[in-house]
């Protein structure tokens, strides 16, 4: 199992912009050593003769693709018919910043 060090822990952290007790450096640096022993499983796997992707979702394997065509949009009344609080063509939605006004 890959394993890293306190300070490489520390540095990883930094550069997060993370501050990690001491508790949770020891957590991080094990729960990342599994995450890098995942890695390197997965880098050992054979992959001969499958051919590289270039996207998650493969477009040659006859995926839902449709023309990107213009087509007119919806009216504003039915687009926001179910919204439960409007202010003219637009939603009005709680704040949930302390101190900003709804």
């Amino acid at each position: 199992m890959p394993t890293l060090t306190r300070k490489e822990v520390e540095e990883i952290a930094l550069l997060a912009r993370l501050h990690l007790e001491s508790d949770e450096l020891e957590r991080m640096q094990s729960e990342l050593g599994v995450i890098l022993d995942h890695f390197g499983t997965i880098a050992a796997t054979d992959t001969t003769g499958i051919p590289a992707m270039t996207h998650a979702v493969a477009t040659d394997l006859g995926g839902p693709l449709r023309v990107d065509e213009s087509q007119p949009s919806l009216p504003v009344d039915e687009a926001l018919r179910g919204t439960p609080k409007r202010d003219g063509d637009l939603i009005v939605v709680p704040a949930i910043i302390q101190g900003a006004k709804e």
